[in-house]
């Protein structure tokens, strides 16, 4: 029974005080200021040349030269292995002996029609006889044509034992050595990728469906790699590309992104942390978003202090003009959640008010903390004064 006496007393002399005394109130100003406002969308992507090509042959045979190495500098048309060429030559003398028989039958064949043609004009032979020699030429003129197509297709396949670079570039990978037997019955086998251009690179980067729809070709991109972490590098959206990708019920859709490399610092395949600059608006008057929040209660500023507030809709400002709090209405433009363009209503370089405290806790555990019980312990550190933003000081 006593305790709870002193109980009520407690709680009786903190509602007296609460309600007999309003708390001194703080107040953090923000400028009006020249900026920049920028919204961005983050990504990680892949590094690639721009053009690679991977050079393979499309006939069987075992590696007999190869005349380049990784990194090795190359010249469209240039020699850069060879294929063993002992079966291939073989098949071709084949084929050209064929054609020989092939064409050897032609002309036999067209002799023996000439003269059944002739007896046949006389009446000396019968129709079947004639039709027979003339069918026989015909199938002998067929098997001549096929006989030329098959040697052009072994003097094809023998050109292919000599692998050419399609490209001016750089070897990238070679994946075979000399004296390996490479297979081209089902797939052409790949022996080495050629990037055309390692000055002109691009990074493939992978965005969010929920930012996709913000990426526009032609906008500013910057980009770290973890190889040169002191470096940004730069380049412009060139593709936003319209097939997504669904991996782990997360849909990505892949930005090409143009990534200059003159200094040869990036290589293919590294990890880029891309960063696309998705709005932009530079050299424009701006404040601090939660200004456009901050509205003054007449029940928590001091008995003798005012408020001066406008009919007028739409955002507004709050100066303070010695104990006067004053409305002016602005028209804002973008904002990017921490800074917003104000496009008129107010010049720059005024103060304006962001924001109240009450002593060492923010306006809004004031409240909370007149509904706490007396008897409990504080929270320890509860100094909360210190607070972020631009340009934010305490009046």
């Amino acid at each position: 029974m006593k305790y709870d006496k002193l109980y009520l007393l407690a709680v009786g002399t903190l509602v007296m005080f609460s309600c007999s005394s309003k708390p001194k109130a703080e107040y953090e100003t923000t400028t009006v200021e020249k900026g920049d406002i920028s919204t961005t969308v983050t990504a990680t992507g892949t590094i690639e040349p721009v053009t690679k090509v991977e050079v393979g042959t499309q006939v069987s045979g075992i590696v007999a030269k190869i005349y380049v190495d990784y990194n090795s500098e190359v010249k469209a048309g240039q020699v850069i292995a060879e294929l063993d060429r002992t079966n291939l030559i073989s098949t071709l003398e084949s084929q050209r002996a064929n054609l020989n028989s092939a064409e050897s039958s032609l002309a036999y064949q067209k002799a023996n029609y000439d003269r059944q043609k002739g007896l046949y004009d006389k009446g000396l032979i019968s129709a079947n006889d004639f039709e027979q020699a003339r069918l026989n030429y015909v199938q002998a003129q067929q098997q001549v044509v096929s006989a030329r197509q098959s040697v052009k297709r072994a003097e094809t396949d023998l050109g292919y034992a000599t692998i050419t670079s399609p490209i001016n570039g750089v070897v990238l990978s070679k994946d075979v050595e000399e004296g390996q037997t490479v297979a081209a019955s089902f797939s052409t086998p790949t022996l080495f990728t050629i990037a055309q251009d390692l000055t002109d690179m691009r990074v493939i980067a992978d965005i969010d469906e929920a930012d996709i729809g913000e990426v526009k070709e032609g906008q500013r991109v910057s980009f770290t790699v973890d190889a040169f972490p002191a470096d940004i590098f730069n380049g412009l959206v060139t593709q936003v590309r319209q097939q997504a990708t669904t991996e782990s019920n997360v849909v990505t859709y892949e930005v090409v992104i143009s990534a200059p490399n003159a200094d040869l610092k990036l290589k293919p395949g590294l990890t880029a942390n891309v960063t696309i600059y998705t709005l932009e608006k530079n050299n424009v008057l701006t404040v601090a978003s939660k200004a456009l929040r901050f509205s003054p209660k007449q029940e928590l500023i001091a008995d003798d202090e005012t408020i001066e507030d406008t009919d007028k809709p739409g955002p507004k400002l709050w100066v303070r003009q010695g104990k006067v709090f004053k409305a002016i209405p602005v028209q804002t433009g973008v904002s990017n959640g921490t800074m917003t363009e104000i496009a008129g209503g107010i010049q720059a370089g005024t103060e304006v008010l962001a924001e109240m405290v009450f002593g060492e806790a923010p306006m809004e555990d004031a409240t909370s903390n007149q509904n706490r019980n007396p008897f409990m312990p504080g929270r320890p550190n509860n100094n909360r004064n210190q607070r972020s933003g631009q340009g934010a000081t305490r009046r």
